[in-house]
């Protein structure tokens, strides 16, 4: 069988790309790396900190800075930030270098995940669902066309998501190893 290659995870604020990132990569025994904590590391700074004093334009630069590093690593599974597609050098880096899969989750998924979050700058507002609204009609589109799968995570436990990331991404690298398996259990 084939090593499976990096797995990239892409979607909106509270899809569940940390929680199952780090299920993924457990699943698999590689490292897990979100690129938001690793900025954060980096930076000895919180995220609203940073939009704070180099505004979203700042922030942007040392994301694509990060995602350059995680995506040449090797045996990987990374968690990007919801607006790492933006940048078109972040969409081609995450394709070139591993399996992208897209996290999809409904605003009103994301309004309940995200409530009580005082980390996310962008939702700093009035009207979290207007900007949630128009955050996805923006961002859908190039989630879309970067990733390699889509999953739904509404109403779905983080471990039913793993096992279906891990099942379709099997089926990529070795489309005859589901059949082999069914053969299996079928001659047993």
């Amino acid at each position: 069988m084939q090593e499976l290659p990096n797995i990239f995870l892409i979607g909106p604020m509270g899809a569940g790309k940390s929680t199952i990132g780090r299920l993924l990569a457990a699943e698999l025994s590689r490292s897990f790396f979100d690129s938001d904590h690793a900025i954060q590391d980096r930076c000895g700074a919180d995220i609203p900190w940073i939009f704070d004093v180099e505004g979203e334009p700042g922030f942007r630069q040392r994301e694509s800075q990060m995602i350059d590093e995680l995506t040449q690593l090797s045996g990987v599974v990374v968690a990007t930030g919801g607006g790492a597609v933006l940048r078109e050098e972040n969409r081609r880096a995450l394709r070139e270098r591993g399996t992208v899969v897209y996290l999809l989750t409904t605003v009103d998924q994301q309004l309940k995940r995200t409530a009580k979050d005082r980390n996310r700058p962008l939702l700093q507002c009035d009207n979290r669902e207007q900007v949630l609204n128009d955050m996805f009609a923006t961002r859908d589109p190039l989630y879309r066309a970067t990733s390699d799968i889509t999953v739904r995570t509404d109403r779905r436990s983080p471990r039913a998501v793993v096992n279906e990331i891990l099942r379709r991404v099997h089926r990529m690298v070795d489309p005859l190893e589901i059949a082999r398996a069914q053969s299996k259990k079928v001659s047993q």
